[in-house]
């Protein structure tokens, strides 16, 4: 479990069931680095995120929101390198060119191709200009994951080893977690995906990987502490 004491110098401004906040413990928690959870809750009085202080702190009015080094990150892809690259052990990215350029890939596949089409922000939109039921929004997100999981299903399967590239962590890895989860709560027919879904059953042992988990966080729904799937 994170650090959550006052006095640590670095804090996560986060929300348990963000997938992009969930990357950037995942990383915290692999490079062994404390740090205080500072929830925001995304749905209750309208989202904490929209609050004036919060907006102080990162004006996209998004989570994550990392304090570390005296400044504030935000945006989980450059706060991971950014740990990468002042904190480079144990590595989250490939030595060689080409892995390095793939664990990027699968990343990107996840933070742009996928993720975003199917947030909170893109649903509650699609509710209030388009009238969208619960159902409709539920089939919007499906899609979004389906589409991008039917490519990463292909490129990993030619990479994998007990992870998304080989045997090692990489942000490939990071990313591919809390999107699994979230495909879940979509109701994606996960049986079309085993490379995933068997990479993401080696992860789910790792330490940092438990730590980091959805339902261990200080803000985690008391009906999902301790459970692993949503």
């Amino acid at each position: 479990m994170p650090d959550t004491t006052p006095e640590s110098d670095v804090a996560l401004y986060g929300y348990f069931r963000s997938s992009s906040a969930w990357r950037v413990r995942i990383a915290l928690a692999c490079k062994g680095i404390a740090y205080a959870s500072i929830p925001v809750h995304l749905v209750r009085d309208g989202g904490e995120q929209h609050t004036a202080d919060y907006a102080g702190i990162n004006p996209m009015r998004q989570v994550p929101a990392l304090r570390i080094d005296g400044v504030v990150l935000t945006q989980s892809l450059p706060i991971i390198e950014y740990l990468d690259e002042t904190r480079p052990e144990p590595p989250l990215l490939p030595s060689d060119p080409i892995q390095r350029a793939t664990a990027r890939q699968y990343a990107e596949i996840v933070n742009a191709g996928i993720q975003p089409v199917q947030n909170l922000a893109v649903l509650q939109r699609i509710e209030r200009e388009f009238d969208a039921t619960g159902a409709q929004k539920k089939a919007w997100g499906r899609a979004a994951i389906e589409s991008g999981f039917d490519a990463l299903e292909t490129l990993v399967a030619s990479t994998a080893g007990t992870c998304c590239i080989g045997d090692d962590v990489t942000i490939a890895d990071l990313f591919l977690v809390p999107q699994l989860y979230n495909a879940r709560r979509f109701g994606v027919a996960l049986e079309l995906y085993p490379t995933l879904t068997r990479v993401e059953a080696h992860l789910e042992t790792l330490p940092a990987f438990v730590a980091a988990h959805a339902h261990e966080q200080p803000d985690t729904l008391d009906e999902l502490r301790g459970t692993l799937r949503p």
